[in-house]
């Protein structure tokens, strides 16, 4: 083995499942604490009529509020 060289390589991202499937309870209840802050950011952008930014692919996109709106409203 080369010296100074990690056992396992990162791919750089860790999967839903991945994380859902930890051993750890706290890695698994993390995934739904970031769900539910994004829905409180949604909530918050709606209420202040503002947009939110988010990352798509590799692109920022920025959704206003009124696209928000639609939306939650085709889901509800």
């Amino acid at each position: 083995m080369e010296k100074n060289k990690p056992l396992h390589q990162s791919v750089g991202y860790t999967t839903v499942e991945q994380i859902l499937n930890s051993p750890d309870p706290d890695i698994v209840g993390s995934y739904y604490a970031m769900q539910r802050t994004g829905q409180a950011a949604i909530d918050l952008e709606i209420q202040t009529n503002t947009a939110i930014v988010i990352m798509v692919d590799g692109k920022i996109v920025r959704i206003p509020a009124a696209e928000l709106i639609k939306k939650r409203q085709l889901t509800a």
